[in-house]
């Protein structure tokens, strides 16, 4: 291969390294097409000479490919480190082969393997790069002489590892080893158990050792053990609640390095690359501490290597723009520099020269006239990157005072009514009032945390009910450090908390319950609408791994986004009405993911019914597509096929036993509590025959029941059913008997004296559980929903189950006054709203009625009074006719 006089005039000038290497290898370069080949093919050496010999070779002629490469622009930073990388990966794997076979001639390298740590395990490797392995072996597996003690065994593999790599001659050396990152490296082997190491990791590894993990790899000899280990250890590393506390562990690790190498730190000639202000390192500790923060809860932002982490969490929305720009720039120009100085002396250095010469050479390396002009093209990647690191601190808040009297002084100061009651409740947390207060790293989190989170409960409009709230929360928590690292990290959080807790009780409920409730609203999207059914039962089946683990995590996830649509309607981010769609989506794909998965988990001692399914059908709020938070689940069961067949499993059962069993447990999996708290209470008595019935019917034996046995009140009811699971098939065939009944299909009844006697039957043993009781009151949603069943009833038209529509197809064809649609979204948002901040149903305190205003779109409390009396008598006045006979009929 012919090179560029520029090229090699650069060469000589700057690298004694690397023009000793082009003397050397003449041969090599000679025969190479150009840069666009297989690195590892064409680097190999003579296969008949010793292996320490061939890997020194080809480091060597590795090293010249890749520089070549780099110095021509034939390869970017990443293939760059990628081939480097590959060929570490190839050396370790070879070495280890090696050591096993020269042990135990013929054994299989298994039982032993290396994780690569660092620049290795993210394909990163600079030019002159340290290898930083963990060495792990599996003593069941491991080869090992007859008289071997495992221990003893590995150690001598791994030191044999060692000095294939690392020892030197003639031809160079293969890699530097260092085992230093492995558990305490002062009193370990340096080859670990796989089992003591997991256990390490789980029970007593340090901050920065996670951060380590990010870029871990099973990198050379058992891949299937190492991949073992790393399974094994991902929980310790990727935590599903967000750890603000991380920002704190890798700062703190920055200032230390900062204070170590403290004159590297200013930019000019001397300037350390790697560990300085603005430097390599504080570009990937960036990456890092999002990446430790939100990577549990979103696998894709686990990308090991710095440059695909920063584009993950910006397309994540977890960084903007502009700092992954800056981090980006700053990071490759970084590295390809630090890449020149290394080539200079193949020397593992990270620091600008200090002398003018030695600087100008680098720069001319690079292809720039000389240091100063270097120096230009990185100083404001520098700047950029510290400012943007520096930000991870936030601002900078004063402390509370400890002295009672001043800290009342300044709590009345920021707003508090009271600052001498609130300055007790925070003297008690301080002493440790509550367990989850009790250690002092739980004290020291709540110091950090208290000036922003007081602040942001001051703004609220009764900041001391907010604080009771936050006082009740604490009480009943396990732990709260992480709630308060989560709290200073992100100030605009500690303000919607005391929203919440000032004028959402339900919400603030949840949170006392579990407070990681508050990591999902770190994602901005979590105040926008949640997905589709689809999309919903997609991320709860996604961590399927037994049924068990299946509920804890529908739990899981329903309780998030049940808990984030009610902060849209507290926070004035999400319309009522679509919030209440999107109530119904969360627990329609919940159904839909627990009963696959509670079938299949059935079948497995009893096998399925051939030619036959269960299909479960929404009534009720469920079935009209419209929750509140505490809605329960109005379900009714019934099974396909002939009821007199029997399942095919190791236990068969009978069809109607089978189909009653299996919808028990279902019912089971929907509503019982688990370690990751409740789901739905459901109803299913309006099932034919209601309690009194089999739990489960045929689809036939539904339909019978429908055409000739049903009163009025289940055909209303019927009116806002609809299939939620089951195969398009079974589903098809329920709607149709739906479809058919509502249109007539059914006895001859006097449906609205029928109905008029059941409204009045239910006012005397359900009154209004207060004066802004949506549903219960008269002219309230009950009265709506009666007024529109009776007439689709009687009309066989709008049979919609979703009242909005249907009260849309019943005006336009006359049967209903045009004013009830707009009555109906009104209580609606309502009920949605009143559950969250009053669900009592009394008039809420007047600092909480601007907020259910706003929600109900008017522009203050007298205006919400006023637009609820007119549509109370828009749904009397119409649900009167019907009573009178004055309505059509």
């Amino acid at each position: 291969m012919h090179l560029p006089s520029d090229l090699t005039d650069r060469i000589r000038y700057g690298s004694p390294f690397l023009s000793v290497l082009l003397d050397r290898e003449a041969a090599f370069l000679d025969r190479l097409p150009g840069f666009e080949v297989d690195a590892l093919t064409v680097v190999t050496a003579d296969s008949d000479i010793p292996l320490a010999q061939r890997l020194r070779i080809e480091r060597r002629r590795i090293a010249l490919l890749v520089a070549l490469g780099d110095l021509s622009g034939a390869y970017d930073l990443r293939r760059v480190t990628r081939t480097l990388s590959d060929f570490a990966d190839s050396a370790l794997h070879r070495a280890i082969v090696a050591a096993i076979e020269e042990r135990t001639p013929g054994a299989e390298p298994v039982g032993f393997a290396a994780i690569g740590l660092g620049k290795q395990g993210s394909h990163e490797l600079n030019y002159s790069s340290d290898i930083d392995p963990i060495l792990l072996y599996d003593p069941a597996i491991l080869p090992r002489r007859e008289r071997d003690d495992p221990v003893e065994a590995a150690v001598r593999i791994g030191k044999r590892v060692v000095e294939l790599l690392q020892a030197r001659d003639g031809d160079g050396y293969v890699l530097r080893v260092d085992l230093r990152l492995r558990p305490s490296p002062e009193a370990t082997p340096i080859a670990l158990p796989i089992d003591a190491a997991v256990s390490y990791y789980e029970s007593s590894a340090l901050p920065w050792e996670r951060a380590a993990f990010i870029r871990a790899r099973a990198v050379a000899g058992d891949a299937v053990l190492g991949n073992r280990f790393l399974d094994a250890i991902r929980p310790f590393v990727w935590r599903r609640a967000l750890d603000y506390g991380a920002i704190g562990e890798i700062r703190d690790i920055t200032r230390r390095i900062r204070d170590h190498y403290a004159q590297g730190q200013a930019f000019g000639p001397g300037y350390d690359l790697k560990r300085g202000r603005g430097g390599i390192r504080e570009a990937e500790f960036f990456a890092q501490v999002h990446q430790l923060v939100h990577g549990g809860r979103d696998p894709a932002l686990r990308a090991p290597a710095t440059l695909d982490a920063l584009s993950a969490l910006a397309a994540g929305g977890r960084i903007s723009g502009y700092e992954a720009q800056v981090m980006v720039g700053g990071y490759t120009l970084f590295r390809t520099i630090e890449h020149r100085l290394q080539m200079v002396d193949d020397r593992q250095t990270h620091g600008l020269p200090d002398q003018i010469d030695a600087l100008d050479r680098v720069a001319r390396l690079h292809g720039m006239d000389d240091g100063q002009v270097l120096l230009d093209l990185m100083a404001p990647h520098v700047t950029a990157v510290g400012a943007v690191y520096d930000r991870l601190d936030g601002a900078s808040t004063p402390g509370l005072p400890v002295d009672p009297h001043t800290l009342a002084d300044r709590l009345e100061t920021l707003g508090f009514a009271s600052g001498e009651q609130v300055a007790r409740r925070i003297a008690d947390w301080r002493s440790g009032a509550y367990p989850a207060l009790r250690s002092p790293a739980a004290r020291a989190a709540l110091e950090d945390s208290l000036p922003g989170l007081i602040a942001g409960l001051a703004t609220a409009s009764d900041s001391h009910a907010a604080l009771l709230r936050l006082d009740a929360m604490l009480a009943r928590l396990p732990s709260a450090i992480n709630l308060f690292r989560l709290l200073e990290a992100q100030p605009a959080l500690a303000r919607l908390l005391s929203t919440i807790l000032c004028h959402a009780p339900t919400l603030a409920e949840a949170l006392a319950r579990r407070a990681t409730l508050l990591d999902g609203l770190i994602d901005a999207r979590a105040l926008e609408p949640v997905g589709s059914v689809a999309e919903l039962a997609a991320e709860m089946s996604a961590r399927q791994e037994g049924y068990e683990r299946l509920l804890d995590h529908v739990r899981d996830v329903v309780n998030e986004k049940r808990f984030m649509l009610g902060v849209q309607v507290v926070a004035g981010t999400g319309d009522p009405l679509a919030v209440a769609d999107g109530y119904a989506r969360v627990a329609e794909a919940a159904v839909q993911v627990l009963a696959a998965a509670t079938v299949d988990e059935f079948a497995q001692r009893h096998g399925r019914v051939p030619g036959s399914e269960l299909i479960v059908l929404a009534l009720g709020r469920l079935g009209g597509g419209a929750l509140t938070h505490a809605s329960d689940l109005d379900l009714v069961y019934c099974f396909t096929g002939d009821f007199s067949a029997e399942s095919d499993g190791t236990k068969p059962l009978g069809a109607v036993l089978y189909y009653n069993r299996l919808a028990q447990r279902l019912t089971a999996a929907l509503s019982v509590q688990t370690a990751s708290g409740p789901l739905y209470e459901v109803d299913t008595r309006l099932r034919p025959s209601g309690a009194q019935g089999p739990l489960v019917v045929s689809l036939a034996g539904f339909e019978r029941y429908q055409r000739e046995d049903a009163w009025t009140w289940e055909h209303m009811a019927l009116a806002r059913a609809r299939p939620i699971m089951g195969s398009p098939d079974g589903r098809a065939a329920a709607a149709a008997i739906i479809a058919r009944v509502l249109a007539g299909d059914r006895p001859d009844r006097d449906i609205v004296a029928e109905a008029v006697a059941m409204r009045a039957d239910m006012a005397r043993h359900k009154p209004p559980a207060g004066p802004l009781d949506a549903k219960l009151s008269p002219g309230g949603l009950v009265d709506l929903e009666f007024a529109v069943h009776v007439t689709q009833l009687l009309s066989g038209q709008g049979l919609s189950p979703r009242l909005g529509e249907a009260i849309d197809a019943l005006v336009a064809i006359g049967r209903l006054p045009a004013g009830l649609h707009d009555a109906h979204d009104f209580l609606t948002r309502l009920i949605v709203t009143m559950r969250l901040v009053a669900p009592d149903a009394q008039v809420p305190p007047e600092t909480t009625q601007p907020i259910l205003a706003a929600a109900l779109g008017c522009s203050d409390w007298p205006a919400l009074l006023v637009r609820l009396d007119a549509a109370r008598q828009v749904v009397h006045q119409t649900w009167q006719e019907i009573v009178n006979g004055t309505g059509d009929r």
